[in-house]
């Protein structure tokens, strides 16, 4: 199986997040054209390929807003050659489409208390009927929301914590966020990584709207062409060039992390394999 992290030009939210860059920015409409085109020719190439593939949407901007988006997770997810198709989002879109899905498809939602009524947000998540985690950036700010939303979420509900970028916990702190998620401790501090055995490059890559396809959205060197086969003969095992990786779809690929072991076939949705066991083994 192939796992691709796809990521195409669009790079427009509509929420203004103060930690993000891309907060309330807006893509002409040539470039939403050109977005589209691209994610429209990703999925023809996914529907026209007799191997199995997974797949996790991670939008620079709002993807579901768009309805080439929910139009392309709706028919990847019948596809006979797709195990999964996931997309990051913070759910500001309307859900009701989602019941034209498979249940091969997924969500990555992610709270931001700032930007969304929180008996909103909590309405939204209760409704879902795919599969889905909820999570929050670790901002001291949000440690309330994030516990109440902990509180009110079915328990089978996994919620993560990924650590603010640049910020440095005490102890205390990072218990507090552990008593969210008992798996914060791997977003808490950067991995070393550089020489260690990654699956990206190899079973994993990531690939943009031109198709170019690199090993993962962070190392930058090419491995070739989606589109013309280029990319195919360059798969194999590799060590991390990187020294470090701080974001978790990057380091969920380090095979001495274990986080395969963790996830399971919730690897690209977020989804421990064992939850809710795990939040009764991290308490």
């Amino acid at each position: 199986m192939l796992t691709i992290l796809y990521r195409g030009p669009l790079a427009s939210c509509d929420y203004d997040c103060a930690y993000c860059p891309f907060a309330k920015r807006r893509d002409t409409p040539e470039q939403l054209r050109a977005d589209r085109a691209a994610l429209e020719r990703f999925a023809a190439w996914v529907a026209g390929q007799d191997f199995e593939i997974a797949i996790l949407f991670t939008p620079w901007g709002e993807g579901l807003v768009r309805s080439w988006y929910r139009r392309a997770l709706v028919e990847l997810s019948w596809l006979p050659n797709v195990r999964r198709v996931a997309i990051q989002t913070n759910l500001s879109c309307r859900t009701g489409w989602l019941a034209d899905a498979s249940d091969r498809a997924a969500l990555w939602v992610t709270y931001h208390p700032t930007q969304v009524p929180y008996d909103r947000f909590l309405d939204k998540i209760r409704s879902l009927t795919v599969r889905h985690s909820v999570g929050v950036v670790g901002d001291p700010a949000h440690l309330a929301d994030a516990r109440r939303l902990r509180a009110d979420l079915p328990p089978e509900t996994y919620l993560w914590v990924n650590a603010e970028e640049g910020r440095l916990y005490t102890d205390a702190e990072a218990a507090d966020w552990a008593a969210v998620d008992p798996l914060f401790h791997h977003s808490r501090f950067p991995h070393a990584s550089r020489g260690l055995p990654c699956r990206t490059g190899d079973s994993v890559v990531s690939v943009n709207g031109d198709g170019d396809v690199r090993r993962c959205h962070f190392i930058a060197e090419p491995l070739g062409n989606l589109y013309d086969g280029s990319y195919a003969p360059e798969l194999r095992p590799r060590a991390c060039p990187a020294a470090s990786c701080d974001c978790h779809i990057g380091y969920v690929h380090l095979e001495p992390l274990g986080l395969y072991e963790v996830f399971g076939d919730g690897v690209l949705e977020r989804v421990p394999a064992a939850w809710p066991q795990v939040s009764r083994a991290g308490r």
